[in-house]
């Protein structure tokens, strides 16, 4: 039996409505190689990383191409019979923190009966520790996704680690990425993400939101470009705004296990997802993300050796606060199983706030994941 054609994806026009756009940074990685462009990088990256968390990379060696035929695989996912896609899907190993595979929307209701609208394909990394079996339209592309997944991690993961490395002054520029090998046992993983559109009722009920304020669990996130704006960040002044899709870019957010290793130098980003624009709103979104995270066995204890983390007083974070030494695999567990596990629904205010009851937030005794209303 022959593999299916995959048509070409063609992504739907951006929006027309003047937002209130972030100002973020965008990183050129061709300055990358070149005499002194990291340290230039670096001066660009430090405002960054330690007010908001979220910054542009171009020139990342990904083509626009290999870029929107990942986007074709997810829309052939996700256009798959529910049954289907319930075969990739296992409840008990979700809420026990295994999350690769298929998430089905309407799992939780986010408050005043409205379900959540979202559903998730993760595909693990491929280091040999994550053997899945997968649908038959990934399966027959399962080298191409293998080879985006590595150039995610080799392009763009792997030169982020080097800057973050010189902008804590580490000895070694590549000691954080031994701590990021690839075919090492870790939780990276590739996601194919679809939000479906709702009436503006429903929108209303629950505060205009898909997705609520949080945090990322890992070291990055890679948001490659997609124009349903959605997509909004927390900033230094407390402001919601809305990050713009720019052309020839991936949106970068840092996330919870490099503020840990920091030491909260770097900010784990605040974002959520907002229903799209008026002439956008009837329009499902698709996304193609990648995250990093570091190996399994790496301790999140706030890095030792880095100068700049010792002059500014950085050496506890909010595991070692807890007499917790953390392995990333002990985190990505109790968090994610405090992620997926089901809960009783969020009181919403008329102001869209929500409220979860404490317990249902809580993550370890003594720390409860963040709503960021």
């Amino acid at each position: 039996m022959s593999a299916q054609t995959i048509e070409r994806y063609e992504q739907v026009p951006v929006t027309q409505e003047d937002l209130d756009w972030a100002d973020l940074v965008t990183l050129d990685l061709s300055l990358y190689e070149k005499p002194g462009g990291k340290e230039e990088l670096v001066k660009q990256l430090d405002h960054a990383v330690r007010n908001v968390g979220f910054f542009y990379v171009k020139n990342f060696n990904i083509t626009q191409e290999e870029v929107d035929r990942q986007f074709a695989l997810g829309r052939e996912f996700y256009a798959l019979p529910l049954e289907e896609k319930l075969k990739y899907h296992n409840e008990h190993d979700l809420e026990n923190g295994e999350y690769n595979g298929y998430r089905p929307s309407g799992r939780r209701i986010l408050g005043n009966g409205i379900k959540d609208n979202v559903q998730v394909y993760n595909i693990p990394k491929f280091d040999g520790y994550h053997a899945r079996k997968q649908p038959p339209v990934l399966y027959d592309n399962i080298k191409e996704i293998e080879a985006f997944s590595r150039k995610c991690h080799d392009e763009v993961v792997v030169k982020l680690l080097r800057l973050f490395a010189l902008l804590l002054e580490l000895p070694d520029e590549d000691q954080l990425v031994r701590d990021h090998k690839y075919d090492v046992k870790g939780e990276d993983h590739l996601r194919y993400m679809h939000y479906a559109a709702r009436s503006a009722e429903e929108n209303k009920i629950v505060g205009g939101l898909y997705g609520v304020g949080h945090t990322d669990l890992g070291t990055v996130t890679l948001l490659f470009r997609q124009p349903v704006c959605a997509l909004q960040i927390l900033n230094a002044a407390g402001q919601w705004k809305w990050v713009k899709p720019q052309d020839g870019t991936i949106t970068i957010n840092t996330c919870d296990a490099l503020t840990a290793l920091t030491g909260g130098l770097i900010k784990s980003s605040v974002h959520r997802v907002h229903a799209p624009p008026a002439d956008q709103a009837h329009i499902d979104r698709l996304g193609v993300l990648y995250f990093a995270r570091p190996n399994n066995h790496v301790v999140l204890d706030p890095i030792q050796n880095s100068p700049l983390l010792h002059r500014l007083g950085l050496t506890s974070n909010a595991f070692t606060e807890l007499g917790q030494h953390l392995t990333t695999e002990q985190w990505v567990k109790v968090r994610q199983s405090q992620q997926q596990r089901p809960r009783v629904e969020a009181k919403i205010s008329e102001d869209g706030k929500y409220t979860y009851e404490k317990k249902d937030l809580e993550i370890l005794p003594g720390l409860h994941a963040a709503i960021h209303n």
